[in-house]
């Protein structure tokens, strides 16, 4: 099975949504304002691909035109207009995509409570609330299993290297690396499916007011 191929003329939509990435085109038409948000945890990047857009990032604002890039990192307030007489197309990216993906503040810069749901585009998966909350309790302690035993190769990891490059044997201290990344791979692995479960766990409450 062959991979799949967007084109930002037609594909007006999220085109990626997995735990470690939501990617999409976006498209505003004149005078269009996104609403403002932060992300807690997501750092996002913006590629303009067709018309100019105003990014305002932190309170610092420039326009943009096709070929220009920018980012607003975590916690970073950022907002978007269409500029011009054209409508804007851009390729945007968030990393990670973890819920609550957005969050909103009030007009006098308090945090506003999380809303889950602001960017799904799919039903969630079968499953009762009961087994979606076990499911997501036994990945998390999955996840604290292998991020304990990652913390202890990790620092015995760390000895071996330090052993080794004292004496000069880097092959020894490389192997001992490879050791450390073996048990790190593994953890991660353990933190995409809690990741998957919490998200999965998030569709209970779903936003009234999605974007």
């Amino acid at each position: 099975m062959g991979f799949e191929v967007f084109d930002f003329r037609k594909d007006i939509r999220n085109v990626v949504i997995e735990p470690e990435i939501r990617a999409r085109f976006m498209r505003l038409e004149p005078g269009e304002v996104a609403q403002a948000h932060t992300h807690d945890l997501g750092q996002e990047v913006f590629l303009v691909l067709q018309g100019q857009a105003e990014f305002e990032i932190e309170g610092h604002k420039e326009i943009l035109g096709p070929g220009q890039m920018c980012f607003a990192a975590v916690d970073e307030s950022h907002i978007c207009s269409c500029v011009g007489d054209e409508p804007m197309i851009m390729y945007l990216s968030v990393t990670p995509h973890l819920e609550p993906t957005h969050t909103f503040w009030d007009e006098d810069g308090n945090k506003l409570p999380p809303r889950y749901g602001l960017m799904r585009d799919r039903d969630p998966s079968p499953g009762s609330p009961e087994e979606k909350a076990d499911a997501n309790t036994a990945a998390a302690e999955a996840f604290g299993r292998s991020a304990a035993e990652n913390a202890t190769a990790h620092v015995a990891g760390a000895a071996l290297v330090k052993q080794a490059l004292a004496s000069g044997d880097r092959a020894a201290a490389k192997a001992a690396l490879d050791e450390m990344w073996t048990a790190l791979y593994a953890t991660f692995g353990h933190l995409r499916e809690l990741e998957l479960a919490w998200n999965e766990l998030t569709f209970l409450f779903p936003d009234e007011d999605p974007m």
